[in-house]
């Protein structure tokens, strides 16, 4: 085998022969081994549960594929467990298939891997399927990776995902503060040379969703504010109901250098992408509760009351501004910043 072979991606990694065996054992089997994946079959067996199933897939081509804050893999995981997460389920599994372009270096494919083993392993879920190809030099940008998951949902809680339980005077909730990975992926794309100081908030959230709803049956709705944005997430929910949501500009968080870094480029932090972040639509009286677990966890210490359901303006989200002025805020329209998961 030739030196190139050892450090960089072959077409032949791609072929299903002797170089796929090797790349599959050292490093994804190295890093993703359960009882499950060991097995190697062309299906993953899964134990069966009582109750409904959330299955969710997503594909990430985020660029550049290391920022500061996490990279690709990371980002995959991460993002699969939240979609399942908002949806009220607890994640169980997860596939992962990964796209590499000839060249790309081994040693980064390990790295990439290994965080995304480290993450599956701190969020207590396996990756228990998954394929690889390889395709010709400049027909992928260095790597893409699609990932699927799976995870038990309480019957209880289907309604989240859908919002059906939405009625005027329910508060809206986020965890922290917006268009941290928006920003954080724009400087290291950019290779800005002014000093952020800022990480993207790449983040499993399900251990936090999962703490508040161990206490509270109040959550009506949930959603992670990623594309879009926090302006597209809420624009979707009041889309054709017979309700508004008014917004405060002066209680959602953002942090001053993303405000900046927005100033500059032109971009509104309310439609920048967020990868840790949870918007919740909760009932009036269970506000203060949940308000206090989710500042108890590191994940949800900026978290805040932004909002409400309002009996006014219906389908519309209205923005109350800083300087005192009304706005309506609608969803995203074309990309603000592409590649951004």
């Amino acid at each position: 085998m030739s030196k190139s072979s050892n450090n960089k991606i072959l077409l032949s990694h791609g072929s299903g022969g002797k170089l796929s065996h090797d790349l599959i054992r050292n490093v994804f089997i190295k890093y993703f081994n359960n009882d499950v994946l060991t097995q190697q079959t062309d299906s993953a067996i899964l134990d069966l549960i009582e109750g409904n199933l959330a299955f969710t897939t997503d594909s990430y081509v985020v660029d550049p594929v290391f920022f500061p804050g996490g990279d690709i893999g990371k980002l995959s995981v991460c993002g699969t467990i939240n979609d399942l997460a908002v949806s009220g389920a607890e994640p169980l599994y997860l596939s992962s298939s990964f796209i590499i372009e000839e060249g790309f270096s081994i040693k980064d494919l390990e790295t990439i891997v290994k965080s995304m083993a480290d993450e599956a392993k701190k969020a207590g879920i396996k990756i228990v399927a998954g394929d690889t190809k390889v395709v010709d030099r400049g027909k992928c940008d260095k790597i893409f990776i699609n990932t699927s998951g799976i995870g038990f949902l309480d019957p209880e809680r289907k309604n989240i995902s859908t919002g059906d339980k939405i009625q005027v005077g329910d508060k809206i909730i986020i965890n922290g503060s917006i268009g941290d990975h928006g920003i954080a992926i724009l400087a290291a794309r950019e290779s800005l040379h002014f000093k952020l100081d800022l990480e993207s908030d790449c983040a499993s959230l399900h251990h936090l969703i999962g703490e508040v709803l161990s206490i509270s049956s109040g959550v009506k709705f949930m959603r992670d504010a990623t594309r879009g944005g926090l302006a597209t997430v809420l624009s979707e929910l009041a889309e054709n109901r017979e309700y508004g949501i008014d917004l405060e500009e002066t209680a959602i968080p953002v942090k001053e250098n993303v405000k900046g870094t927005c100033e500059i480029f032109g971009f509104d932090p309310l439609y920048m992408a967020n990868e840790g972040k949870v918007v919740m639509v909760v009932g009036n009286s269970d506000e203060k509760g949940i308000i206090d677990v989710l500042k108890r966890n590191p994940l949800g210490k900026d978290s805040a009351v932004i909002g409400e359901i309002v009996d006014s303006h219906h389908g519309q989200v209205a923005l109350q501004t800083e300087v005192g002025g009304r706005r309506i805020v609608d969803m995203l329209v074309g990309e603000q910043l592409p590649r951004i998961c």
